[in-house]
């Protein structure tokens, strides 16, 4: 097997895991372990912890370390650089928004299994020449929404999504319906009010919630 073959059986697992993964912005690292014990405690293990701030690193490294159950991912991840620092920090996986050749390069140096965004068919024909059957389609509410993902699935029956970009608890189920989806993301569970209060029973409902989609 070869070694994008083996990383993509990685992605699939961590995909399967629960219904969602949620896409998380953290502003303090403090608030990393409890919302991540809180996640897990809800029934959703994977956590995927955005490069957007200047404590995503600490936060990972800090759940990586201290939550037994959780398998903590970096999101955002556009170059080699980010790559090498989230895996040195403990990240199990990498998402990004979109691909780059560069990108796709240092992907094949890195240990992390990465989750590469797509917004058209084009894009996900040229990943799947790479050997990337995993992917995440994003921004999924602007570029289609869950009508285009569908209409992808007979025409590429070998690609598996985790649809993320404005979908909510409501609409989840949309996706989650398609033969052609694994999970979603979504930043509903987490949400910017709850992190900054410290409202980790908050964060276990909705994380029950979501974990109840399947």
């Amino acid at each position: 097997m070869s070694p994008i073959e083996q990383k993509q059986q990685q992605v699939e697992t961590l995909m399967r895991l629960a219904p969602v993964i949620p896409v998380v912005i953290i502003d303090d690292a403090r608030a990393a372990v409890p919302m991540a014990r809180a996640l897990v405690a809800g029934g959703i293990p994977t956590i995927e912890v955005t490069l957007r701030t200047s404590a995503a690193l600490d936060a990972i490294r800090a759940i990586a370390a201290e939550v037994e159950g959780a398998v903590v991912g970096c999101g955002t991840a556009l170059t080699a650089r980010d790559l090498a620092a989230a895996q040195q920090a403990g990240a199990r996986f990498a998402v990004s928004p979109g691909t780059s050749p560069r990108l796709l390069d240092a992907a094949d140096d890195s240990e992390l299994p990465l989750l590469p965004g797509v917004a058209t068919a084009s894009e996900a024909m040229a990943l799947l020449e790479r050997g990337y059957r995993h992917l995440k389609f994003f921004p999924a509410v602007p570029a289609g929404g869950h009508k285009l993902l569908g209409a992808w699935a007979s025409p590429l029956p070998q690609i598996r999504f985790c649809p993320t970009g404005g979908i909510s608890l409501s609409s989840a189920p949309d996706f989650l319906a398609l033969p052609n989806v694994l999970c979603v993301g979504g930043s509903w569970l987490t949400p910017a009010d709850k992190l900054a209060s410290g409202d980790w029973t908050g964060i276990e409902l909705l994380a029950r919630e979501a974990a109840g989609l399947r």
